[in-house]
């Protein structure tokens, strides 16, 4: 399955991948955030720093993922490049639910983690889909699902 032209889906080679996170990561720490973006971007999603726990370390863990508003939740793709097997941050996410984000201009905040599941994936999936008309066939890509994360607000 590929886009809607008809091409199948390709996924960069893996070190491209890596070295595309790594440079997030070095970016938002020069740009001391304001590099990130918001939905309201031409892109139509945003980019938030996610910081988890590690599942067997216990120490912080901060990455850089693409969002969707959903009300007062955000919304991410567990893609992992597009690659096989789970990011390593949605494992963490899996073992401690609780975690910190940073969109642009705003200030770190606790959130609660979960998979959205049924009705409210296929929705959110859909949305995804409406910003990337590539995403069925990058998912297609994957010998599992790509979960569907959703990040509440601490308290609501």
């Amino acid at each position: 399955m590929g886009d809607r032209s008809g091409r199948p889906a390709r996924v960069p080679p893996r070190w491209f991948v890596t070295s595309f996170w790594k440079a997030h990561r070095v970016f938002f720490r020069a740009t001391r955030g304001r590099g990130l973006w918001t939905p309201q971007s031409r892109l139509r999603w945003g980019a938030l720093r996610l910081v988890t726990t590690g599942r067997r370390s216990g120490q912080e863990r901060a990455v850089i993922v693409g969002y969707l508003e959903d009300g007062p939740d955000l919304v991410v793709l567990a893609m992992n490049g597009w690659g096989e097997g789970e990011p390593a941050w949605w494992l963490n996410l899996q073992a401690h639910p609780e975690a910190t984000v940073q969109l642009k201009g705003q200030p770190p905040r606790a959130v609660t983690s979960r998979a959205a599941e049924g009705t409210e994936r296929d929705r959110l999936w859909a949305r995804w889909g409406a910003v990337d008309k590539n995403l069925d066939g990058y998912a297609a890509l994957r010998s599992t699902p790509t979960a569907v994360v959703v990040f509440s607000p601490v308290g609501a």
